[in-house]
């Protein structure tokens, strides 16, 4: 039996990027039993991509109750939808194995890995606040995307020094601001920016000079966007909404450093259920932002555990 629920978690203050303020993650709950046993995935559906609450259940409604994780890969596109499901799955097929998901996906034992903290966009004082209260957090992630980057980026190094900064520029940039940007942006010890130039755009970064690293975020979802990101980006970000899940965002991770690319991780606000198996796609990145949970007033029972080593794999009553 498949089953789809709505939960709602509130967020533990307003949460703004250039696209808009939330006040609360709309996610979707899928639950497979079979045999006695239930494996539960989530998703976060994306307006982005055309996602829906409807349009994501719509599609998952679709499935026959049998469904494998082997023919969901065709049975449904990369997406929210197949993210949920196969995650589902690979919890189910843990559980009937007696094993952990990392044991069955022949991985390595999973540790902590250290993740970015994201500061919501605001005025540059009110974001020096931010930045001040986790000052103590080694990773910082900013929202841009607006022609107030510079002022509140500023305000950011001031008031956190010490951290790594990378920062997310939401599509929102062109490749001559990128240009022009680029020596500030080193001056202030950014390390990474994320999707400068909107997806369909980004044939302007070939050729252009890239003194901060690029990283490929709504211009890779999946190991097909690999051959249109060569000479334009230095790293993809991996989000399991938008591979479709666990099985593929492990063969992207190979296929991406097998092309050279470094790998990062990331998420959509979602609770410690999605970040879970994003937190084995995870191991060894070079950037980790699943921070998710961390934005949260609320989150699942047994949720993930964050401390200065990192976020921690799952506990077995969670997920995996």
């Amino acid at each position: 039996m498949i089953e789809v629920t709505r939960d709602v978690f509130r967020l533990a203050q307003v949460f703004t990027i250039s696209r808009g303020s939330r006040t609360e993650a709309k996610v979707l709950t899928v639950r497979i039993t079979r045999n006695g046993l239930t494996g539960w995935g989530e998703c976060v559906p994306y307006a982005r991509y055309g996602e829906t609450l409807e349009s994501v259940e719509a599609q998952i409604a679709s499935l026959p109750e049998g469904i494998n994780r082997s023919d969901l890969q065709s049975a449904l596109p990369a997406g929210a939808a197949r993210n949920a499901v196969d995650c589902a799955l690979w919890d189910l097929d843990a559980k009937h194995a007696g094993c952990r998901v990392w044991e069955l996906a022949g991985l390595s034992k999973p540790g902590p890995e250290v993740t970015a903290y994201t500061l919501s966009l605001d005025t540059p004082d009110a974001m020096q606040e931010q930045a001040a209260r986790h000052a103590h957090r080694p990773l910082l992630k900013i929202k841009l995307g607006t022609p107030d980057d510079m002022p509140r980026l500023e305000a950011v190094r001031a008031g956190a020094p010490k951290s790594r900064i990378i920062v997310d520029a939401n599509e929102g940039w062109s490749a001559e601001i990128y240009a022009d940007l680029a020596p500030h942006l080193q001056k202030l010890g950014v390390a990474l920016v994320e999707q400068p130039l909107p997806a369909g755009e980004d044939d302007a970064l070939l050729g252009v000079a890239r003194p901060v690293p690029l990283c490929a975020d709504e211009s890779c979802h999946d190991r097909a966007s690999l051959p249109a990101l060569k000479g334009k980006y230095d790293m993809v970000n991996i989000k399991l909404d938008k591979t479709g899940g666990l099985t593929e965002a492990l063969a992207l991770r190979a296929a991406a450093r097998a092309d050279g690319y470094d790998v990062m991780v990331g998420c959509m606000v979602g609770s410690s259920l999605a970040m879970a198996p994003a937190v084995l796609v995870a191991q060894g990145a070079a950037v980790t932002d699943l921070d998710g949970p961390l934005l949260l007033a609320e989150d699942r029972d047994q949720p993930l555990m964050f401390d200065e080593a990192g976020v921690h794999p799952s506990a077995p009553g969670l997920w995996g």
